[in-house]
């Protein structure tokens, strides 16, 4: 298992320059925006844009902070995310437009390089202790507040690599999302 802090993650500017980046894990581990695998990060959202336009690419969104947003994705109707919502996939390609409920949010935001890789969100409550499998390919756990995962504790924001099968252990209710990734064939 490898352990991603969040004080330790890549602060970089979005590709369309209207913000900023977190990068939590990139494939290849030295990838560009231009030629990475696959990509997760979060992003601060302040005001109402344009999202960068990435060809080729499938992206899952979820709202990590905030009062959501209003998402206007080329030929979809306009759907509004919030906290409590599921992880929304959508291309990465298509034009997109996002329009803040109330006040700025930050988001979680998975890539893969689509044909290579594929990927899929999910938003689990951890209350007490729950099992969580590992089926192969790259398996991430963000957590949104204190847990632990094995013998490691984990903060707010922190985010850890699986290798296999773990128990995540929260004193409260805390929302994780684990990532999964694995290649095209995969799924």
């Amino acid at each position: 298992m490898k352990v991603l802090r969040n004080r330790d993650h890549r602060r970089m500017p979005w590709k369309n320059g209207g913000g900023e980046t977190v990068e939590i894990a990139v494939f290849p581990p030295s990838a560009s925006l231009e030629t990475f695998g696959w990509r997760i990060s979060m992003a601060s959202v302040a005001t109402d844009g344009p999202f960068s336009i990435f060809s080729g690419v499938d992206r899952t969104l979820s709202i990590l902070d905030g009062r959501g947003m209003v998402l206007e994705i080329a030929g979809r109707e306009p759907v509004t995310l919030t906290v409590q919502d599921a992880p929304l996939a959508f291309p990465a390609d298509a034009a997109t437009d996002a329009t803040l409920v109330d006040g700025a949010i930050t988001d979680l935001n998975v890539m893969t390089r689509r044909g290579a890789f594929g990927h899929t969100v999910e938003r689990r409550i951890i209350d007490g202790a729950t099992a969580v499998t590992h089926r192969g390919g790259t398996l991430m756990l963000l957590s949104m507040g204190e847990i632990r995962v094995g013998s490691v504790r984990l903060g707010r924001l922190d985010a850890m690599l699986l290798e296999g099968d773990v128990t995540v252990a929260a004193a409260e209710p805390v929302a994780v999302f684990l990532v999964r990734i694995d290649t095209a064939e995969g799924f």
